[in-house]
């Protein structure tokens, strides 16, 4: 819930008493009076702030009605009664709320808060897949634009795409754009992979030569793809006793090695669930240091800090 005091004193000191050792004094000073005036315009305006799990700690805290992955913040979008909805998220997240709620108005904070993965493929770049593959279904991950999702069959988010994709009972399926979530999905339902536009021979195959295949795109998360198998080793022979885990945009190698793959809220439920000491979250870093504040008995391993641009 966020932090709605009547002064910005005070909603600095709520911020201090839950972030402190994570965001310095001095910019949760500046961060409370933006909060203080943020949660007023919200009232105001009979408005809703949705926030990412990958907010940056002293927004996530002070200023979100609601958290959480993708998924989750669709449906609060579609059930929202809200005049405005304030998505603080990527702009790819503000189209969907507004796909959900076409009568409310959607805004986003910053138009240049993109994503490597939904500009990575274009509505053209579908029409043409689906010419090449015909009457192959096309899954579409919900990091791409609406036009890109105007030409899919069905959408997915990543606590859900696996699911998604056997509910379609197909032997062949067109996944995009995320190459490597296609890849970890493959090796979750047993099918083959391919990537054609990476492989020009794969072009050539016929849709009815490709049974039990995905046929994957060249997309990158370019936060989840820096990760990689030595990550993991280091961190096993540095601390053997920590839980790794990793999201299904990360490397198939690496999202086999961890001890869990998924979304970020089925992270945050692990880490909930169990009762290690010490974490390895192979994902953004404001999402965790979002979780070090809500439980300051675990300690939270980092590779390097990344964060979603």
């Amino acid at each position: 819930m966020p932090i709605e005091e009547k002064t910005v004193a005070a909603t600095f000191a709520k911020l201090s008493e839950k972030l402190r050792d994570i965001v310095p004094p001095a910019e949760l000073r500046q961060k409370a009076e933006l909060a203080f005036a943020i949660n007023q315009l919200k009232r105001e305006k009979n408005a809703v702030i949705l926030g990412h799990n990958y907010m940056e700690p002293a927004l996530y805290f002070s200023v979100a009605d609601y958290v959480g992955d993708s998924l989750e913040l669709a449906r609060r979008a579609a059930a929202t009664d809200k005049d405005v909805i304030v998505f603080c998220g990527v702009w790819f997240m503000g189209e969907t709320a507004k796909i959900l709620s076409p009568e409310k108005t959607v805004l986003v904070p910053s138009l240049r808060a993109g994503c490597s993965l939904a500009e990575s493929i274009t509505a053209a770049d579908v029409r043409k897949l689906k010419k090449q593959y015909p009457g192959v279904p096309v899954v579409t991950y919900v990091n791409s634009y609406a036009d890109v999702k105007a030409e899919s069959d069905i959408c997915c988010t990543s606590g859900n795409s696996t699911a998604v994709v056997e509910s379609l009972n197909s032997d062949t399926i067109l996944f995009l754009p995320d190459e490597y979530m296609a890849a970890n999905i493959a090796r979750d339902t047993g099918l083959n992979v391919i990537f054609p536009i990476r492989n020009p021979r794969d072009l050539q195959k016929r849709t009815a030569d490709l049974q039990y295949t995905i046929i994957g795109w060249k997309g990158r998360c370019e936060v989840h793809e820096q990760f990689t198998l030595r990550h993991i080793r280091t961190a096993r022979a540095q601390f053997p006793d920590a839980l790794i885990l990793a999201h299904p945009e990360c490397r198939p190698e690496v999202a086999a090695a961890a001890d869990f793959c998924g979304s970020t809220s089925a992270m945050i439920r692990f880490v909930r669930k169990h009762a290690a000491k010490r974490y390895l979250l192979l994902t953004e870093g404001s999402m965790i240091d979002n979780i070090a504040a809500q439980d300051r008995d675990i300690e939270m391993l980092r590779t390097c800090d990344i964060r979603c641009p």
